[in-house]
């Protein structure tokens, strides 16, 4: 949940004051997308630092409580300051050198502080979100009735990107993945000019974007008689997927959610083919927060955060299916 006060986010860091570089932290806490910027939080107020370009565009959309400032106050503004907390994974060595030589500011470094607070989503996240979602069921319907000729996997990808815009939507969250018979023993296959023929799987994964949040979903389409173990591996997907989301709730933990789903493989023998995880969190990114695995650091979902639930069984040589939607924790 956004922070409300960003004595919120200096409690999270234990610093002074703290200095967010990474752009989609940058949006979610200004609401202005940027190229290259900082925001800089202090104990009472939050300052977003953007280059001429963006200053007159920021003054406009920025959000209520948050200042604009030019990016070269940067210096000025941490002069005294004695803490300052940063994102270490997006700060160059070089860059931060150079604030060492400008400043005697002591640079603390930090890690997925403000992803924390993004997790849970607020009021107008999720409506973001469900229009996107609303796009996305709307692309999956209009499948079918492509998969009747002999198009290709690239030109199927780009019918999903043109439909995504006429929906609605400002793009697609992700390149899709359109798979057609073997190439869907790939979970991440990368369209081909592969044409389709009559009896082959298709696995489509796609997601619509609108105001920056994004959906993921994942389809099976048959286009030839279902064979009997082709049945038998979607209906164990089928049932991973729902009973791992008749669990989600908050407080449950991702590793317990991932169990559930590999429990109902292992009993189909079918476990040894689900190669990863079982979701993920989804926001302003298409994948953030928590991931659904028991390899991951063990979390409790919380309350409006959404996350994914995608089972899937890739059968190399033959085909792969994946089952997908989006979850608001409740």
């Amino acid at each position: 949940m956004r922070p409300t006060q960003p004595s919120h986010v200096l409690k999270a860091s234990k610093t002074d004051v703290f200095l967010v570089s990474n752009l989609t932290n940058i949006r979610y806490l200004s609401g202005v997308e940027v190229s290259t910027g900082f925001v800089l939080i202090k104990p009472k107020s939050m300052t977003l630092l953007v280059d001429g370009r963006y200053t007159e565009a920021a003054k406009r959309s920025a959000r209520k409580g948050v200042k604009v400032a030019d990016i070269d106050a940067l210096k000025r503004l941490l002069r005294g300051v004695e803490r300052c907390g940063f994102e270490a994974q997006d700060i160059t060595v070089a860059r931060l050198a150079s604030w060492k030589k400008l400043l005697n500011t002591k640079f603390v470094q930090s890690k997925g502080i403000i992803e924390e607070f993004r997790r849970s989503k607020e009021p107008d996240e999720i409506k973001n979100f469900r229009k996107a979602q609303r796009i996305t069921h709307k692309m999956m319907d209009r499948i079918p009735a492509t998969l009747k000729s002999s198009i290709t996997e690239k030109q199927l990808a780009e019918k999903l990107r043109q439909w995504a815009v006429e929906l609605g939507a400002d793009e697609l969250s992700f390149d899709p993945i359109v798979a057609f018979g073997t190439n869907s023993s790939s979970p991440h296959h990368h369209p081909t000019s592969r044409k389709l023929t009559k009896g082959q799987v298709v696995q489509i994964d796609v997601g619509a974007r609108v105001n920056g949040y994004c959906a993921d979903q994942s389809r099976v389409f048959f286009t030839g008689k279902i064979t009997a173990e082709q049945k038998r591996v979607y209906d164990a997907v089928e049932r991973a997927k729902s009973e791992s989301e008749a669990a989600v709730k908050a407080g449950v933990t991702n590793h317990k959610l991932d169990t559930i789903a590999r429990d109902i493989l292992k009993e189909e023998g079918l476990n040894q083919y689900f190669t990863h995880s079982l979701g993920h969190g989804v926001g302003l990114d298409i994948h953030e927060g928590a991931s659904l695995s028991q390899k991951s650091k063990k979390q409790k979902l919380l309350k409006n955060e959404i996350i994914t639930i995608e089972p899937g069984v890739y059968i190399s040589g033959k085909f792969g299916m994946r089952l997908e939607d989006e979850i608001i924790v409740m």
